[in-house]
């Protein structure tokens, strides 16, 4: 059986509608975001906000006289703004940043009323550490931090575990959302304590500072970092939309090479309190 043979017209009016579907769905295509990279091999679901039910550690501060001591800033705006952890320069009267050749620059003090975190001024400074200060972590993610354990050049890698609460208790006592990593690496060399690290800032792998370097529990190989919930605030408007900033990509191959070049053009430094 033999089936009519469809008019021209309509032969036609198919083929121009198939054309037209085919170019619409290569516009549309060409239009679309590109596909967003993988995520990390160990990467995890996005950090959720701070909740009572966050584990807690506790850290005993006892009331005694400050005690000299050295610790890690890093510049986050040439006009002069470095950040620290605040327990490295609460109660020194002369803070400073050593710039090499046995010379120091004498700094102010802001210290951020609720959290391990201050803020120094000095007359200029050298490039700015891009910071990341909202949220968007995931567990499991990487983090970088060099500075100055044990008062001389050194960094540590880290992988992000999660939320937890910094009990402070004695001098300065608060409770602090904080951010716990888990040490995967570190300066070869480098053992014992990571103290004079505090202060230093933590990488991402964009190189932009996400917190700060405030505590360590060695026996369980952690660090404590403050959250972007206490980082956000204490630097806000500290670093302008128009601060010239020189991020550079960190993997876990390249991370102390970053850091020498951190700490050669110092963006990260080790700051000290003179004597009286």
């Amino acid at each position: 059986m033999a089936f009519p043979r469809p008019p021209d017209w309509l032969v036609y009016s198919l083929v121009v509608g198939v054309l037209v579907i085919w170019s619409l769905r290569l516009r549309e295509n060409a239009d679309a975001p590109p596909a967003p990279p993988p995520p990390d091999e160990v990467e995890g679901a996005l950090l959720g906000p701070i909740t009572p039910f966050d584990p807690a550690v506790t850290v005993n501060a006892p009331d005694i006289p400050f005690q000299p001591a050295s610790g890690t800033a890093f510049s986050i705006s040439r006009e002069g703004r470095w950040v620290t952890a605040r327990h490295v320069v609460e109660g020194c009267r002369r803070p400073a940043i050593l710039v090499g050749g046995g010379r120091a620059i004498a700094a102010d003090v802001r210290l951020a009323p609720r959290a391990d975190i201050a803020v120094l001024l000095t007359r200029g400074g050298p490039d700015a550490v891009p910071v990341m200060a909202s949220h968007g972590l995931r567990a499991g993610q990487r983090g970088f931090h060099p500075g100055y354990p044990q008062a001389r050049a050194g960094e540590v890698a880290s992988r992000l575990l999660g939320r937890e609460t910094l009990r402070v208790r004695g001098r300065g006592q608060r409770d602090e959302p904080v951010l716990a990593w888990a040490e995967v690496g570190r300066t070869d060399g480098l053992g014992g304590t990571l103290a004079g690290l505090s202060g230093a800032p933590v990488l991402d792998r964009q190189g932009r500072a996400i917190g700060v370097t405030i505590a360590e529990s060695p026996r369980r190989g952690r660090i404590y970092t403050t959250s972007p919930d206490t980082f956000g605030p204490a630097i806000r408007g500290v670093q302008k939309a128009d601060e010239p900033l020189t991020g550079r990509l960190v993997t876990v191959d390249n991370y102390g090479l970053v850091a020498d070049d951190l700490r050669r053009d110092l963006r990260v430094a080790q700051v000290v309190c003179l004597s009286a």
